[in-house]
């Protein structure tokens, strides 16, 4: 009965010993050998984010060695690369509806394969299932002159409806081109909101005049806006530079020079840069 004790009692004390060291395990904090980064980006009429884990390459050679050419990769380290979008884009030219993603890629010396995987949360590559595949195309990777040591994905030349996404390790480039058809959409949305009691005068005219609609209709909603607020240099400005856009310089120095009074009265240096430029162009300076 002692001897059962005594077991009893060392292996008690010996799964409160495993009971420690697993909750001190627990509130141990380290840092991880591969960093985590999440990005995102606002692109169309939606967002991009990105969540992925950055190794370092420590001296070895990574692409083709540690990570072979040919198989299949989780796009960093960790947990696949995840690609979250709250919007249609195209990837590669190929629409991808809003949705989680896992990124997978195929590197190549000559060419890689570019993979979006409906399993976004997944551990590395190991349960890669192809069958699970939404998207594969492929690209040819650019050999860069400066060495990467931290593999890096980044947003590069972004516009409304097209951008670049890019994966850059060691002396290798990678882009990913981005699209999206938001014009079409943008319009109609402008049409909509037109009908409407609160008309979006203001910024109607200028995605007018940023894609080279109809200058026309953008002045005579600027100066719609304008009977709103007749001491606004900002729509004073505006005014200016479609007056300018359309060829009529001399209505382009009358609005430009009543905004940069107001900008003057506040004042307000951009708005004061911003009309002189006007002014400049309009005069031939």
């Amino acid at each position: 009965m002692k001897i059962n004790l005594f077991v009893a009692a060392a292996a008690a004390a010996a799964v409160l010993g495993l009971g420690h060291l697993r909750a001190s395990a627990q509130d141990l904090k380290i840092p991880q050998p591969s960093t985590t980064q999440k990005i995102e980006q606002e692109f169309g009429l939606g967002k991009i984010s990105i969540a992925y884990s950055r190794p370092n390459t420590k001296g070895r050679k990574m692409l083709g060695t540690t990570e072979p050419y040919g198989l299949v990769w989780r796009t960093g380290a960790n947990s696949a690369t995840k690609v979250s979008l709250t919007d249609s884009i195209k990837a590669g030219g190929h629409w991808l509806a809003p949705g989680d993603y896992a990124l997978f890629t195929i590197p190549g010396a000559e060419e890689w394969t570019v993979i979006f995987n409906a399993t976004a949360n997944q551990w590395g590559a190991y349960s890669y299932d192809s069958t699970k595949d939404v998207l594969r195309f492929k690209v040819k990777p650019v050999r860069t002159d400066s060495r990467i040591e931290t593999f890096t994905i980044q947003f590069a030349n972004m516009f409304n409806d097209h951008g670049d996404l890019q994966l850059l390790w060691e002396n290798t480039a990678v882009t990913i081109p981005l699209s999206t058809d938001v014009d079409a959409r943008v319009m109609a949305n402008i049409d909509k909101a037109m009908q409407g009691d609160k008309k979006p005068y203001y910024f109607a005219a200028i995605y007018y005049y940023n894609h080279d609609k109809d200058l026309h209709k953008a002045l005579a909603w600027m100066q719609e806006r304008e009977k709103a607020q007749p001491n606004a240099y900002n729509v004073k400005y505006w005014i200016g530079k479609i007056q300018l856009k359309l060829g009529d310089k001399a209505g382009a120095i009358v609005s430009a020079n009543a905004g940069l009074k107001l900008a003057l009265a506040e004042p307000n240096p951009e708005y004061i840069r911003m009309n002189k430029e006007i002014l400049a162009e309009a005069q031939g300076k």
